[in-house]
């Protein structure tokens, strides 16, 4: 393997790891944070993705479709949160069967509406075409600009829960609502807003990736499955966490599939299994106390 091969494969698992965080960002503010178990989380990504195919083929606009896809996809989140899941929040069992029913309902709706063909996110004109890089030689420009757009967002994310008073205000009402609440915050509408949130970055993840490769169905499980390792990897509740882990899982599978492709989903997989061991809270994840 040349060294060239070694940066371009390098800079395929960085892709993938940012494609994985935004979805993960997601499930990690509202399984994390609120501790709420939602099974349709992969639903939400795909949902995105046919949403942004849908508005950028109509407009040309990838900038639209981004944004009508991540608010369609956050508002319905919201209206999921409020009308079937505030309830039985502290009920564990009840909200993943919940999650989970609506989650087949919106398979078999995006089954009926789009099919069962493969689709693509038609990207921005000016993303086209490839850029030199050091060591790694002509790489695709769209996927630089995915990978920072993923950056940028991470840090936003980041500063909004560690460092406002909205972010402090999630915390204390995750750790202790009751005494929140007694403050004189709304609780409910806090957390509203967060699955409002988490649900907009796994829609606008489903744009992302659809841009960069095709949307399949059955990407719903996978991707849900592929968030849940990376938050347990990377920490609940944690944003830096989740952007580690999806950086671990990236590079894992992308190296597997060149080295031992018949095993590399083994290996992403046993990387979770060796953090739990050494870390059952995850990389950089807190003990519950």
């Amino acid at each position: 393997m040349t060294s060239e091969q070694l940066f371009q494969i390098f800079l395929n698992g960085i892709t993938l790891a940012s494609v994985y965080f935004l979805v993960a960002s997601g499930l990690t503010l509202i399984f994390g944070l609120m501790r709420v178990i939602t099974m349709a989380h992969g639903t939400s990504y795909l949902l995105g993705g046919y949403f942004g195919f849908s508005v950028a083929s109509a407009t040309g606009n990838w900038y639209l479709a981004a944004l009508v896809a991540a608010a369609i996809v956050g508002i319905l989140g919201l209206i999921i949160h409020q009308v079937l899941i505030h309830k039985f929040q502290n009920d564990d069992l009840r909200v993943a069967l919940i999650t989970l029913g609506v989650a087949f309902i919106g398979t078999d709706l995006m089954a009926a509406t789009y099919g069962g063909d493969a689709y693509q996110v038609p990207a921005p004109s000016n993303w086209l075409g490839t850029v030199v890089l050091p060591f790694a030689g002509s790489y695709s420009l769209q996927r630089l600009i995915i990978i920072l757009i993923s950056i940028i967002i991470g840090v936003a994310l980041w500063l909004l829960i560690s460092k406002t008073r909205y972010g402090a205000i999630v915390r204390a009402g995750v750790d202790d609502s009751q005494m929140t609440a007694a403050t004189g915050v709304n609780t409910r509408v806090i957390f509203a807003s967060i699955f409002l949130l988490g649900s907009a970055l796994a829609g606008f993840a489903g744009v992302a990736n659809g841009t960069l490769f095709t949307l399949l169905p059955g990407q719903d499980g996978t991707f849900l499955l592929y968030s849940l390792v990376v938050v347990i990897v990377g920490g609940m509740g944690s944003i830096p966490g989740a952007a580690l882990g999806a950086l671990l899982v990236g590079l894992v599978s992308q190296f597997g599939l060149y080295f031992a492709p018949t095993y590399a989903t083994v290996f992403t997989f046993a990387l979770m299994v060796i953090v739990l061991a050494v870390r059952p809270q995850g990389i950089m994840g807190k003990v519950r106390l």
